[in-house]
């Protein structure tokens, strides 16, 4: 199974993708939301983690976009990010996100959401 880790950061990336990769998943890496719209169309993702602040799309438009394709309108996403506020969590959830976690997320929790996601 295909998991998607969108973030800007390439520490936090490989950090996600080993935890990931450790659990059983394969993991496909995009650097904004415009590059996994772009990767999103090869191939049948099953689950993304997004970070919230990104340059050229950020996370809230990534997960908008992303919910109009067809084959994408219910994929599980997880928005994992330093953002704290309140609105924050509101916006991520507006957008269509399933869960919204703060950085970095504890190996145990992500597979807690793993086991009930996907």
């Amino acid at each position: 199974m295909k998991v998607m880790v969108v973030d800007d950061s390439k520490t936090v990336r490989m950090y996600h993708g080993s935890l990931l990769k450790e659990m059983g998943y394969e993991v496909i890496e995009a650097e904004n939301g415009m590059e996994a719209m772009e990767k999103s169309l090869d191939g049948d993702i099953a689950l993304y983690l997004v970070d919230v602040n990104m340059p050229i799309m950020d996370g809230y438009s990534f997960v908008q976009e992303i919910r109009k394709e067809p084959g994408y309108a219910t994929t599980p996403i997880i928005m994992i990010t330093t953002q704290t506020h309140d609105e924050d969590r509101v916006e991520a959830f507006k957008v269509g996100a399933n869960l919204f976690e703060t950085k970095p997320i504890k190996p145990e929790v992500l597979k807690n959401y793993l086991s009930i996601l996907i």
